[in-house]
């Protein structure tokens, strides 16, 4: 498979994952919190942050050691906040364990705006003191659809698993045995019995 189908296939990924987050963004917002689209959201979103970090992952493993594109000093600080996410979030999402959100977020916030600052750097010229002029941070290795580029992949990434994992809760829906009460807010409902005095 050429370098161009897989780069495309990534772009593409990212334009979906993009998407992704902002119409799950919208939808746990809106009025249709607690729709059947929206809890099926909510419990499955662990799951699809940790895909989302591992297809990130490895697609940036697939540019250098495949592709052979050289990472430049901005790749790399956004691959030290992706690299951890792929471990921890497919842990946290065999586990449905919704407290990593406290781990993941700053680590995919921060890479949202390293990822940001690496678009500005190529598409404005600006901040490229943290680069190397050898390796400038500036060339663009990948360019699909006239604006996907390896950091806009990595902003796309980084912006769905933070809306994710903001969103997750892994037993959203669940009906409590003993009260009956659906369970919307990850905590258990207040005790209906009677305590006798």
């Amino acid at each position: 498979m050429s370098t161009r189908v897989v780069t495309t296939f990534l772009s593409v990924l990212a334009l979906v994952a993009a998407a992704g987050a902002v119409l799950s963004l919208a939808l746990v917002l809106s009025g249709w919190r607690d729709s059947g689209l929206a809890v099926m959201l909510r419990r499955s979103a662990l799951g699809l942050a940790a895909l989302v970090a591992v297809v990130a992952t490895a697609g940036s493993l697939y540019l250098s050691e495949v592709a052979h594109f050289q990472p430049c000093r901005l790749c790399w600080y956004q691959r030290i906040a992706m690299y951890p996410l792929a471990v921890v979030l497919v842990v946290a999402a065999l586990r449905r364990d919704d407290a990593i959100r406290w781990y993941a977020l700053p680590l995919a916030v921060s890479g949202f705006a390293i990822s940001l600052w690496h678009l500005g750097v190529e598409h404005l010229g600006i901040g490229e003191g943290a680069c190397e002029i050898a390796n400038p941070c500036s060339i663009r290795w990948v360019e699909h659809f006239g604006f996907v580029t390896i950091p806009f992949m990595a902003a796309c990434a980084f912006a769905a698993i933070a809306v994710l994992t903001a969103v997750t809760d892994s037993r959203a829906g669940e009906v409590w045995e003993d009260s009956g009460v659906t369970h919307a807010s990850g905590k258990a409902p207040p005790s209906t019995e009677r305590i006798a005095t």
